[in-house]
């Protein structure tokens, strides 16, 4: 069994979308998914708050327990949790994945998203 993590928004228009693309870019049988609204925001903007030591502890256990080696942070349009335009949220992805690969080193980061077809393209990734 083989897992990869994805810290998404609650939004389901980008759960399919973005599990799909983990299992055939990754080649990972499962993707243990931790949902928030606008999580790149959190993690970006709050990185100390409650809600994002939520996130991380969600993720150790990934990490620790399914031995999961690659993490994609989610980004989208029109997000609910999150209303900025593209471009903020973009800058908020590259800090967020800057954030969780300090966090976890040996772990490859992705910065993902989607748009309003639910297209997943790569924007960011950390070479781990």
């Amino acid at each position: 069994m083989s897992f990869c993590t994805a810290i998404n928004c609650m939004d389901g228009r980008t759960q399919l979308p973005v599990n799909e693309y983990l299992r055939h870019q990754l080649g990972v049988t499962y993707v243990d998914t931790v949902t928030e609204p606008g999580p790149v925001r959190i993690l970006a903007d709050e990185p100390d708050s409650e809600s994002a030591r939520a996130i991380l502890r969600r993720v150790d256990i990934s990490t620790s327990k399914h031995d999961s080696h690659c993490v994609a942070i989610v980004a989208h349009e029109d997000c609910a949790g999150d209303p900025v335009c593209e471009e903020i949220q973009r800058e908020q992805l590259d800090r967020a994945v800057r954030f969780v690969a300090a966090r976890y080193p040996s772990v490859r980061v992705l910065g993902l998203w989607v748009d309003a077809h639910g297209t997943v393209s790569q924007i960011f990734s950390t070479p781990s």
